[in-house]
């Protein structure tokens, strides 16, 4: 018997791979608030946040909810790139030849960035995930590879998202003409207590549940632990009810969190 049946669960609501089930906290409310002018007024956006702290999640809920006829999106992660395979990736994603040479790459990519944006009429919106990591290089780059009419024109949508220390990076002297641009910057961080419980709850209760499979303090243990952070609270409820069904508890208690917690430290 899979843990999460032992509880009246239809599904395991804390697990990625499972049925998604959203909730709707301040933070996901300001954080799509913020995407969504983005997009209206295109230009340059920054998201961050420490891990697990659910950029991500927003991003994509963004971005499905973005009008395929106006809006055409790019993911990028820059992880690991130089500035010509920056290039030579970016030519890839928008359907291009990529060539060896980068003035030949700025030269397609930017024409066929003004070509979706004034005859396809689409908004051409470039994710760049993991941004904390790209090198000064690349985001040297950004402003001039964007800068359309002698800088009076936005024709795309650039969003960075990254850990908090890209904006520390972006405070740096040699990144003043990029972080000038930059119209929207909203840094997640995290769900309140009350915020947490409520998360819990609403999981359960997307997958069939009832919040009261958790204990009241078993919730307080998980949100102790959890720091605010949506990924741990998901990671430390699944753990939970895991140890709770091997030792066939009917709900889960503070010990199986603490143990949970435990095993989670070790790991």
């Amino acid at each position: 018997m899979e843990a999460f049946s032992r509880f009246g669960l239809e599904c395991n609501p804390f697990l990625k791979n499972a049925k998604e089930i959203p909730v709707d906290t301040k933070e996901s409310r300001e954080a799509a608030f913020r995407l969504d002018y983005l997009a209206k007024n295109k230009g340059f956006g920054l998201l961050t946040g420490a891990a697990g702290r659910g950029k991500t999640t927003a991003v994509r809920r963004w971005k499905v909810s973005l009008n395929p006829s106006l809006y055409k999106v790019f993911y990028q992660s820059l992880s690991t790139l130089t500035v010509n395979d920056f290039y030579r990736s970016l030519a890839d994603k928008l359907g291009l030849q990529p060539s060896f040479r980068k003035p030949d790459n700025f030269k397609s990519i930017q024409e066929e960035i003004s070509r979706l944006a004034m005859e396809k009429r689409r908004t051409p919106v470039f994710i760049i995930d993991e941004a904390n990591y790209v090198s000064n290089a690349i985001l040297n780059d950004l402003k001039i590879l964007f800068n359309f009419e002698m800088d009076s024109k936005d024709r795309a949508v650039i969003l960075l998202v990254g850990l908090p220390q890209l904006n520390s990076t972006l405070r740096l002297g040699v990144h003043e003409p990029l972080r000038q641009r930059i119209i929207m910057n909203y840094n997640m961080e995290g769900l309140s207590k009350v915020e947490g419980r409520t998360y819990i709850s609403e999981k359960l209760k997307g997958a069939g549940g009832t919040p009261g499979i958790f204990e009241e303090n078993a919730v307080e243990a998980v949100l102790n632990a959890a720091d605010g952070t949506p990924r741990m609270i998901n990671k430390l409820c699944n753990a939970s009810m895991l140890i709770a069904a091997s030792r066939e508890f009917n709900c889960v208690n503070a010990d199986a969190v603490m143990q949970a917690v435990s095993d989670c430290e070790l790991g």
